[in-house]
């Protein structure tokens, strides 16, 4: 049985319609899991919308819907979002769906019989925007005095009956977790972050509420619900099975952003010990995505809709843009000039351009017949060691999630094949030399067909293109080391049609 791995989404809250803060980390995400396919492993992959909490229940209030309606009309945004980016989810999660308000009541059941649930009242900073609590101590000052979140999101005193978590017996576990296993929490910044974090003191977390009734029944407590980070959370457990077999658990990369680290990287664990559970084995924190720079915000008006983006360029170009542009685990920044720029440079002129003249040229010149072994030359060996160079470290960044740097790497053989390609001039050797011409266009193919199988998690679609072009079925990372491919396919009598282009050149929308 293959290895599993399983892989999940921060939940979107959904109190507002995805934006491209949501999309970046989906095709992140999903860029790993297909990945983590092609090396052959059981991947199962999980994503989807966390429902309950107050700010759900204002929402609704506001818009004069029933709070159930409103989720279920901004769920689907959300998973429509999903599918138009072309993410592979294995599962979308809804923490209204049944089973999950089971698994989240065994897991409270578990906590309570471990003795770390106790019935208390709390007074205390409570912020709706972020669904969390603050300590006195973590409040900034704001305009007038007006106290705010670490997050600079608005506070307000709150006081009701509460079940409490006792987070602070977990400090030292806490603790012994992250110096035994620095890997648990990345990029290191982070690590940095919650441990100072957890040093300085852990209070007793309250996790329910009796202010609102939207969420998941505390078992045996009428009038409670629980805390909504507690139901997030559980997500994770559920996808997996909970809590019955789980094949999948402990989960190997929880992906979120930098600003709910607390959460994965503190309660969550503390929870999962309380429970007897093992933990997840690394949770990686990744930047934010800035527009030119700045925070998008609707008072600025540079809020984009993620989906306009992929309407405009292109949902590869775009996916491509944002892996190859943010170096993973810090803030980014986008722009429809750099978005054209890139691709441009990278996808259409370098290894479009580079499939779709070696190809052109083959279906015009040899009838699409696969070149002939020809008479080879020591720069055709030595181009296809520069391409499995580069298939070899987009993998091995990838595998450590550092995932524009693997599409760098990648690059390198993309360009080594553009330099083969004018200093070898098939077009010329057509009428000077066939048979060193067939070797060329052999030694391109063989090398256009290992560069797409290594970047299709990035571009699935266009990439998947090229090797449908190629009559390329195997896609998975040992194809890229079939030497044997060239022969077999070749002795098929497959004949390569004039092709598509598949990586066209982007124009700047007029509105930019």
């Amino acid at each position: 049985m293959a290895e599993p791995y399983y892989i999940t989404t921060a939940i979107s809250y959904p109190n507002g319609r995805p934006h491209i803060g949501h999309a970046y980390e989906a095709i992140a995400a999903d860029a790993i899991a297909r990945f983590q396919r092609q090396t052959g492993r059981a991947v199962r992959f999980q994503t989807g919308t966390d429902e309950h909490g107050l700010k759900m229940v204002q929402t609704a209030r506001d818009r004069g819907v029933e709070v159930r309606a409103l989720a279920d009309e901004m769920s689907s945004h959300f998973k429509a979002m999903c599918d138009a980016l072309h993410i592979s989810y294995d599962r979308f999660i809804r923490t209204t769906d049944a089973d999950h308000h089971a698994a989240s009541q065994a897991l409270w059941q578990r906590m309570a019989d471990a003795g770390d649930l106790y019935l208390d009242r709390y007074e205390g900073w409570y912020s709706v925007r972020d669904e969390a609590f603050y300590d006195e101590k973590e409040l900034v000052g704001g305009e007038e005095g007006v106290r705010l979140s670490p997050q600079g999101t608005p506070v307000e005193w709150t006081a009701e009956e509460t079940w409490f978590f006792r987070l602070s017996r977990y400090q030292q576990p806490l603790l012994d977790l992250y110096a035994t296993n620095p890997d648990f929490i990345r990029p290191e910044s982070r690590r940095n972050e919650v441990m100072r974090f957890v040093e300085g003191g852990l209070s007793d977390l309250s996790v329910s509420r009796t202010s609102f009734d939207w969420g998941v029944a505390v078992p045996g407590s009428p009038g409670h619900v629980m805390y909504v980070w507690v139901d997030a959370l559980t997500n994770y457990l559920t996808g997996a099975g909970y809590p019955g077999d789980m094949p999948h658990w402990p989960a190997d990369l929880h992906l979120i952003g930098k600003d709910i680290v607390r959460f994965h990287a503190v309660y969550w664990p503390a929870f999962l010990m309380s429970a007897g559970l093992p933990l997840p084995k690394s949770v990686f924190g990744h930047g934010f995505l800035l527009h030119r720079g700045e925070k998008m915000s609707k008072s600025l008006g540079n809020v984009v809709d993620p989906l306009d983006l992929a309407e405009a360029f292109g949902v590869d170009a775009l996916r491509y843009f944002l892996l190859r542009e943010v170096s993973f685990g810090s803030d980014g920044s986008y722009s429809a000039e750099a978005i054209v720029t890139r691709v441009n440079a990278e996808l259409a002129n370098a290894f479009g351009n580079l499939a779709q003249r070696t190809l052109s040229f083959i279906a015009k010149n040899l009838d699409g017949a696969m070149p002939e072994a020809g008479r080879a030359e020591g720069a055709d060996g030595a181009l296809i060691e520069e391409v499995v160079v580069a298939c070899a470290g987009l993998k091995a960044a990838f595998g450590d999630l550092m995932l524009s740097q693997g599409v760098e790497a990648w690059l390198r053989g993309v360009f080594a094949c553009n330099a083969y390609i004018d200093a070898q001039a098939p077009w010329s050797l057509r009428k000077t030399d066939p048979e060193r011409m067939h070797a060329v266009l052999r030694t391109l193919v063989r090398a256009i067909r290992m560069l797409a199988i290594a970047i299709l998690p990035v571009v699935p679609g266009s990439a998947g293109k090229v090797l449908d072009q190629l009559g390329a079925d195997a896609r998975n990372h040992d194809a890229i080391d079939d030497d044997g491919w060239y022969d077999r396919q070749a002795a098929s009598g497959f004949r390569i049609a004039p092709p598509t282009p598949v990586f066209p050149r982007l124009d700047l929308p007029a509105e930019a």
